[in-house]
């Protein structure tokens, strides 16, 4: 049997299953090479299965590579909204063949795995150091010399 295009796959998918966007499925698939590469480097060239947990890891690192403060809004546009939404994408891609699961991986992997707005949106957010003035107007701000 012959191994269909990803394209045609997520195609596939789609007509039966609407809750994510193509984007998504194509995101998850170059996260996952990306976690691969990175897996792989770290076992100096070694190939192993990668755990659910890892590859959670790997497309928020990946996410914030490629998209950075845009990463959140962009995985909500393609309904993405937590990381068990990630484990739905990578099984239904597992059920048409793109991916490869072993009997312990479970959906359940993905659960608990990060709060989306804390992974996404927390790292560009502006850090306030201890005994730092507030920003933002000052309440009484003094008067300018131009009004006199």
């Amino acid at each position: 049997m012959q191994r269909k295009d990803f394209h045609e796959t997520v195609e596939a998918i789609l007509r039966s299953d609407h809750r994510y966007q193509a984007d998504a499925y194509h995101f998850v698939r170059e996260a996952l090479e990306h976690t691969q590469k990175a897996v792989s480097k770290a076992n100096k060239g070694q190939l192993r299965h990668i755990s659910g947990q890892e590859l959670l890891k790997g497309i928020r690192a990946y996410a914030l590579a490629q998209y950075g403060p845009m990463a959140l809004f962009l995985l909500h546009e393609w309904g993405v909204r937590a990381c068990e939404d990630f484990g739905e994408i990578v099984f239904r891609l597992a059920e048409h063949g793109s991916f490869s699961t072993t009997e312990n991986d479970r959906r359940t992997d993905f659960q608990g795995g990060y709060d989306f707005q804390q992974a996404f949106r927390q790292p560009f957010l502006p850090t306030r150091h201890p005994g730092a003035a507030p920003t933002g107007p000052h309440p009484n701000p003094a008067p300018s010399t131009a009004d006199s």
